[in-house]
């Protein structure tokens, strides 16, 4: 993790940024959840070893790592964005409309489906991500739990 957060640092710095123990705190711990994160989420989760640190803070910092390609930004339809860390492989996402589970799942056989498509149209993709919106087993309706599929 110092590594990691010592190259963000330098790559901050070399773009004209400024230090910040409020930017390195929101960093960290954002580096540490394990789950999609709104701003607010964040916000609190900082707040509980910098409790000084702002939304505001929060909100520039996600955007930061963003530009620099460590977070994406993710709306599954609630209202608040979600934000996750770039550093772990590619995944798509299963959305339950109904009580916003997120499920992430890889399928090599996706990933090759849409590499032929994008080839037999000449298009040179520079990135995607899938979502599925549907419901969890648990809130499908008009179904019993164990016959609806769904990985989790």
């Amino acid at each position: 993790m110092r590594q990691l957060l010592e190259r963000i640092d330098r790559e901050i710095l070399t773009g004209g940024g400024k230090r910040s123990r409020s930017r390195a705190a929101v960093i960290e711990r954002f580096f540490l959840e394990r789950h999609h994160v709104t701003i607010e989420e964040l916000t609190r989760s900082v707040r509980e070893s910098a409790p000084r640190v702002g939304a505001v803070t929060v909100y520039r910092t996600l955007k930061l790592l963003e530009r620099l390609g460590y977070a994406k930004e993710l709306d599954f339809g609630e209202g608040a964005k979600r934000y996750e860390s770039n550093l772990a492989s590619h995944h798509d996402h299963l959305v339950c409309r109904k009580c916003g589970t997120v499920i992430e799942f890889e399928n090599r056989d996706i990933e090759k489906l849409q590499e032929r498509v994008t080839r037999r149209h000449g298009f040179q993709p520079t990135s995607h991500r899938l979502e599925i919106y549907g419901f969890c087993r648990k809130c499908a309706p008009g179904k019993a739990a164990e016959e609806v599929r769904c990985p989790r």
